[in-house]
């Protein structure tokens, strides 16, 4: 429990570069800090970071809907 208000108090952990940061968006269940979108959206497709970012992306996960 204590570990879990540690990390409510320090941030998120982003699912790209799996820091934790304050600041981003919420993706489904994951979190990207700010500064891996920013990364995100300026990285050419060309880029061998783009396919570092597409492996990081494939770990979020749509949550499914139980009815």
């Amino acid at each position: 429990m204590n570990n879990l208000l540690a990390k409510k108090q320090t941030g998120k952990t982003c699912v790209v570069c799996e820091q934790i940061k304050w600041k981003g968006i919420h993706l489904y269940t994951s979190f990207i800090c700010i500064d891996c979108e920013h990364d995100l959206i300026i990285t050419d497709t060309d880029d061998p970071k783009y396919k570092y970012f597409l492996k990081q992306l494939k770990k979020i996960t749509k949550p499914e809907i139980h009815s």
